[in-house]
């Protein structure tokens, strides 16, 4: 994966900028990350707050871990809310096997936001609370969430994990190792053309030729944006037309507009919300290109 750097100034800003919430300090980092059908098996750690949700041993949906108690996942996943069976899986490469980063909980409750639709999808998000806390490690790790007034423009790269169906038109068995694909944000506009009802609440992503995308199994699962070396989330897998296809990008419900519903449910240690305003001209330098102009940048500050 080629790291991307804000220039000179944005770098600057960017680090100045601060989360509103406790969990800022420790969200987001991957020690370990150094990427679904068309993805690839992620290493152990990459993505440590990646988790399986789980009902009599079966993987159905993913999520992510928000602090050391909460899951946030998609309201299309439950349709009732008995906690009865729901086991959350932390810390996992595989499900297969005996690994020895595999921390598991129970649910205490199961929240969806009262304004999911499921006709039309529009706010498909929901809040699990674990029945203990979990430490964090290398493995497990909670995310940042993308704050009110985030803008992730179209053609920024972000990434989108699970252990979902490796193709369209097929079911189980999911892949056992954590699968992971980069893919670009694609803008409401286009994505509208796709499909009937995009509103302000989904951000979509995807190639137009197709081939990259979540699939069944994924749902709920994370759909990350770097910046400076953190993780922050824009997206909850939520829906699609098959999947990978052609001129239908993934649609996810977007993060930043439920900062407020999240933390009026979760009324201690509250997540870390990060703002985010990505640019894909401005994210457009890889490291060497940034370290062959260092010398230039550091030379004007000395002069300076």
């Amino acid at each position: 994966m080629d790291t991307k750097l804000f220039v000179c100034g944005f770098v600057l800003l960017a680090l100045t900028l601060t989360g509103s919430d406790g969990q800022s300090d420790v969200c987001g980092r991957a020690p370990l990350n150094t990427k679904i059908v068309g993805g690839v098996d992620a290493a152990p750690g990459t993505w440590p707050w990646q988790v399986s949700l789980q009902r009599n041993n079966f993987h159905f949906c993913g999520g992510s871990l928000i602090n050391n108690e909460w899951i946030l996942t998609a309201a299309h996943c439950f349709s009732e809310s008995s906690t009865s069976g729901l086991v959350v899986e932390l810390g996992r490469d595989s499900l297969q096997g005996v690994d020895p980063n595999r921390v598991r909980r129970t649910v205490s409750r199961i929240i969806n936001n009262p304004n999911y639709n499921t006709n039309t999808n529009d706010n498909d998000m929901s809040l699990l609370q674990l029945s203990s806390p979990v430490e964090f490690n290398n493995y497990i790790r909670p995310v940042c969430l993308a704050a009110s007034g985030s803008v992730f423009e179209a053609g920024i790269t972000c990434w989108v994990t699970g252990w979902g169906t490796v193709r369209t038109g097929v079911s189980l068995p999911f892949p056992q190792t954590l699968q992971e694909v980069d893919i670009p944000i694609v803008s409401n506009t286009q994505c509208s053309n796709a499909y009937d009802v995009i509103t302000s609440n989904m951000i979509c992503a995807g190639l137009s030729e197709g081939g990259k995308d979540s699939c069944q199994g994924d749902s709920g699962g994370p759909l990350v944006c770097n910046r400076n070396s953190t993780w922050i989330q824009a997206g909850v897998v939520s829906f699609g037309t098959g999947c990978a296809l052609p001129n239908f990008p993934g649609v996810y419900t977007r993060v930043s507009e439920y900062p407020d519903w999240i933390n009026s449910q979760i009324s201690r240690n509250q997540p870390g919300f990060l703002p985010f305003n990505g640019s894909a001209h401005v994210m457009s330098l890889s490291v060497p290109l940034m370290l062959s102009i260092l010398p230039v940048l550091f030379s004007l500050f000395i002069l300076s």
